[in-house]
């Protein structure tokens, strides 16, 4: 037998007329025992209210805005207990607090500040102060730092349980000592935070006011942190890319949109919030990092608003004997390329083999009459043959993303890419019109941009207007690779060695020469469907290279 339960904040500390921020419910909507239904906001804390009960929420009692208090009603339930159940487990919450009630955090208490001797600084030791029953909470922001003046009350630390999101607030007024917590560390009730260092007191007879405040005054900071009387200290913020990144306010969001802000590494600081009065919902986040990717991932490797993890700094000569030797001008430009490709592009490859027997059998045929020509037939114009046909078949392959991600660029003209191993490093110079050219054409032309590139000689335009890459390793050995899309391009191949492998014909195993290869490709454009499609086409084409000609 179902029953209406209402259900009234629960027990919230020594907050008071604490405002609505988000509703996390609506009727029709079921929840269980924990769920959260309301997001809350004062002052000092953020805390979501988690419901006592399962059910259906029937009514909704509060709306965004609103202060409530304790045992102000929030909803109304449909529970499918027995009657007679729900009416004793009623009476017991009555007189015995739920588990939610006792989750609930209570206001940070600051500690008693000590009365210092007149006219002496003292140095007082912070500690966690009383934060409820929570054990071991995450340090999520440290937003003071050795050598910050505070005034009492001002923020020293943010932490962030599952439940609720609050700041720790400075016990006295002074200047910021020997701190000792960072970000992730797991705290409690009494661990030592920092100390602070008070300022000397005037006794307590009566002075004029220009003298009195003459005398409290702090000895005058460091040009950096020189501030009027009575302003409040700047907080700390993450480090920014540039000036006109700088945070305007305190980024307000609900511990479970700070966790998956943080779990895709964005700061909420550059994060505009769309909820009500500036509050960071889940969607504005998505929005930003679709956003950032749109406007190219550089910014992303240079520490902006989207900040990877630094590798570590470590003095390798502790260890043995070292020799700095300097990157290479192609390698650091490509470089940067590829990892900025790397980040910008969501990459899936699809491996695939083909069986390049008869087509090996041919190009060996064409030998003489290479030479006559006088080009050198490698299997690479036979591959770029192969791979413009399934370009035109499957003409998403032969496109580009618009920059702000939302249109399509298909193209009418077909270039291919060729990663020639030069000794600078990577350069990857492009041949063009290879639809419309005949093998021996190619051949001649892949001899070019491979002289030129060795030799140092390729022009900017030389390796610009691809359509597709191809990255072989094949003379070189290996099985499989996982390629790395050369941006704008959608897609690139990656060749492996050939080996003879035993096949099966329906009657018996025969040897065959057996080509693996690779495709990534950008995951926005291409799905993984086509991208099978794709190389199994591919596959026949190089398995029966006279489909060319249907």
């Amino acid at each position: 037998m179902s029953q209406i339960i209402e259900v009234q904040l629960p027990d919230i500390g020594d907050f008071h007329d604490v405002e609505v921020i988000e509703i996390l419910v609506g009727p029709g909507d079921s929840v269980q025992v924990e769920d959260s239904l309301l997001t809350l906001e004062s002052d000092k804390a953020t805390m979501e209210i988690p419901s006592p009960y399962a059910g259906v929420v029937k009514e909704l009692k509060v709306t965004i805005g609103d202060k409530i208090n304790q045992g102000d009603p929030i909803l109304t339930l449909e529970s499918g207990e027995a009657a007679g159940q729900g009416d004793a487990e009623a009476a017991e919450a009555a007189e015995t607090p739920t588990e939610s009630q006792a989750e609930a955090p209570a206001a940070p208490q600051a500690e008693p500040e000590p009365q210092a001797p007149a006219g002496e600084p003292q140095v007082l030791p912070v500690t966690i102060p009383d934060i409820g029953d929570f054990k071991d909470v995450e340090v999520v922001e440290v937003l003071v730092a050795d050598g910050d003046r505070v005034e009492k009350e001002d923020s020293l630390l943010t932490l962030e349980t599952d439940k609720a999101t609050m700041e720790i607030p400075s016990p006295h007024a002074g200047v910021v000592r020997d701190m000792r917590i960072q970000v992730g560390d797991r705290v409690n009730q009494g661990d030592p935070v920092c100390e602070i260092e008070t300022e000397a007191q005037a006794p307590a007879p009566a002075e004029p006011a220009a003298e009195a405040e003459a005398k409290a005054a702090p000895a005058a900071p460091a040009p950096a942190q020189e501030r009027l009387p009575g302003e409040k200290p700047s907080r700390k913020r993450p480090v920014i890319a540039k000036p006109s990144d700088a945070p305007k306010g305190k980024a307000h969001a609900s511990p479970a949109v700070r966790r998956f802000a943080r779990e895709l590494g964005v700061d909420l600081y550059h994060v505009p919030g769309t909820g009500p009065k500036g509050r960071i919902t889940k969607e504005d986040v998505q929005d930003f990092v679709k956003r950032t990717l749109a406007e190219g991932a550089p910014q992303v490797a240079a520490g902006g608003p989207l900040q990877l993890p630094r590798p570590p700094e470590v003095d390798f000569s502790q260890f043995g004997e070292i020799e700095e030797r300097e990157l290479g001008r192609i390698k650091k430009i490509s470089g940067k390329h590829l990892h900025n490709a790397w980040l910008g592009i969501p990459h899936v490859t699809q491996f695939d083999e083909a069986d390049i027997t008869e087509l090996e059998a041919f190009r060996k045929g064409l030998k003489a009459q290479a030479e006559k020509a006088g080009v050198r037939l490698t299997f690479m114009p036979f591959l770029m043959k192969a791979l413009a046909a399934a370009m035109r078949e499957y003409p998403q392959f032969n496109a580009s993303l618009s920059p702000d991600g939302e249109k399509l660029i298909l193209k009418k003209y077909l270039n291919i890419g060729i990663a020639v191993d030069t000794p600078n490093g990577l350069m990857v110079p492009v041949v063009r019109d290879v639809d419309k050219k005949g093998v021996f054409d190619l051949a001649r032309d892949l001899m070019d941009v491979s002289t030129r590139a060795r030799e140092g000689k390729l022009a900017p335009g030389d390796m610009q207007g691809g359509c597709i890459s191809i990255s072989s390793l094949g003379g070189i050995g290996g099985t499989q690779f996982t390629p790395i899309v050369n941006a704008p391009e959608v897609a690139i191949l990656g060749v492996s060695r050939a080996e003879m492998k035993p096949k099966w014909n329906g009657s018996e195993f025969e040897p065959r020469l057996m080509m693996p290869f690779s495709l990534s490709y950008d995951h926005r454009v291409i799905d993984g469907a086509e991208g099978v499609r794709f190389t199994s086409y591919l596959s026949q084409l190089l398995g029966d290279i006279r489909r060319l000609v249907l």
